[in-house]
């Protein structure tokens, strides 16, 4: 039998075609998962509620069905946790809040019910902030995720499990969710790869909010291509959705090579003056080059994104309202400020006041789309500080400039959220003292394919991708 690191550190592209060819059989991948999670996990706290039992017998079925000759998913096999905000039917969903500690679900969203038919077996849930607010993964349910690179520090959040889970080999696909950047933030603190969609890309069917484009469900994986892989399977339209894209999942199940030669890219260090940690620039610094070595033209330019920060703190603000406004009411007491302060923040909105903010956001987009007509694509960090010190619950100053919120230090991500634009974290190197910083590639508008193809060039270009964390 091949060691567990062996087939733990394998891509999912790879584990997926061996299993459909039988060199490694599903139960295979499925006990050496488990093991790597018996052997990790309990370091860095990623997988939060497990069902080792239940996905040995799926892992059983699904070697069962291949002699039959049944028609299988491009997943089929693969290990996958969920984020501990999607419902799972018969599997705890915490939330990360104490109000749901024990809360099973009698339904699936669309999304896991989606990665299961398409041959994923489900070992458990990811650790995730309480209610996902906030780019630093702890909650009073099961404490804090740890950064596999440097256990002292955050993995970042909100989908910080997920990203541990997928650098220490506990996981070789994962699911997540990202409003101000929390597919993004992790997957740059944790070397892996996290992609937000377009919104509606991947379709969330909700009974409050269905026309709502801040939030979206996305790929994580560690390597661009297992992301594109797993985008196949959650992608494609739904009735439940009104902003629902018609593109069918299967666009991005192809190789992702592409000329980029010709093409132009913005690059920019700061967004136009945000404060960004000098570490962090020095890190990304080389990642221009290899953007011109892979063809890109690359310049340096950024678009204005003034009311940026206005627009999505307003919308932000109207959903957390909406969204927990009543758990607020009932359970104050066992709800965390931050929450509670975006709640209020919500509650304190004036009609004019969300009126201008979507006007903001209409400018916006029409000054995005007009500098995008020059360049293809624009690149700036994905956060503005290295991981920072796990009791910290939020950084509140870089570079002597004070964080009005604890959401402020995070509008490297949250400006490009609100502008609705496909953007990816991808690996672009370790600071002096070894953290993982992503660089952010941002497409035009529902170029979701352009984006991972470019990212899969520099990433390799690169081979950053390649470094597992010492754990």
């Amino acid at each position: 039998m091949p060691h567990t690191s062996d087939i733990c550190f394998l891509s999912a592209d790879e584990l997926a075609r061996r299993i459909r060819n039988r060199d490694l059989s599903c139960v295979e991948v499925m006990e050496a998962h488990l093991r790597q999670i018996e052997h990790v996990n309990p370091h860095v706290n990623a997988l939060v509620t497990l069902i080792p039992e239940q996905a040995l017998a799926r892992a059983r079925a699904a070697d069962a069905s291949l002699p039959r000759g049944d028609a299988i998913g491009p997943l089929h096999g693969l290990p996958i946790a969920h984020k501990d905000l999607v419902l799972t039917r018969g599997v705890r969903t915490t939330f990360g809040s104490p109000i749901f500690a024990d809360f099973v679900p009698d339904s699936d969203d669309l999304l896991v019910a989606r990665l299961r038919e398409a041959g994923a077996i489900m070992v458990g849930k990811t650790n995730t902030p309480e209610f996902g607010a906030g780019s630093q993964t702890f909650n009073p349910v099961f404490g804090a995720t740890r950064n596999p690179y440097d256990p002292s520090k955050t993995c970042g959040g909100s989908s910080g499990g997920a990203a541990v889970a997928l650098a220490c080999g506990m996981l070789p696909i994962a699911d997540g969710s990202d409003t101000g950047g929390s597919l993004r933030n992790p997957a740059g603190y944790c070397n892996v790869v996290g992609f937000r969609p377009s919104p509606g890309r991947v379709p969330h069917c909700s009974d409050r909010n269905a026309w709502q484009t801040l939030s979206v469900e996305g790929p994580m994986a560690r390597t661009v291509a297992d992301a594109a892989l797993l985008l196949s399977a959650m992608a494609g339209p739904h009735p439940c959705s009104p902003i629902a894209l018609p593109d069918p999942g299967a666009i991005f199940h192809q190789p992702l090579d592409r000329d980029f030669r010709g093409i132009r890219v913005a690059w920019s260090r700061d967004l136009g003056g945000l404060p960004v940690d000098p570490r962090v620039t020095e890190t990304l610094e080389p990642a221009r080059a290899m953007l011109e070595a892979i063809g890109c033209i690359v310049e340096d330019a950024e678009p204005d994104f003034s009311g940026a920060d206005e627009a999505f703190k307003v919308w932000r603000a109207w959903a957390f309202e909406q969204a927990y406004g009543e758990l607020v009411d009932t359970h104050r007491s066992q709800i965390k400020a931050t929450v509670i302060w975006n709640v209020e923040q919500g509650r304190a909105l004036s009609g004019p006041q969300i009126g201008r903010a979507e006007y903001l956001r209409t400018v916006l987009y029409h000054r995005l789309r007009t500098f995008m007509k020059t360049y293809t694509f624009l690149a700036l960090p994905v956060s503005q500080v290295p991981p920072f010190p796990i009791e910290q619950p939020y950084v509140s100053e870089i570079n002597g400039v004070v964080m009005d919120s604890y959401i402020d230090w995070m509008r490297s991500c949250y400006f490009v959220s609100i502008t609705s634009l496909p953007a990816i974290s991808v690996p672009a190197g370790f600071t002096r003292d070894g953290l993982p910083v992503g660089l952010q590639l941002v497409g035009r508008y529902h170029d979701d394919l352009g984006v991972l193809q470019l990212a899969h060039a520099f990433e390799q270009a690169t081979g950053f991708w390649r470094r597992r964390p010492p754990l």
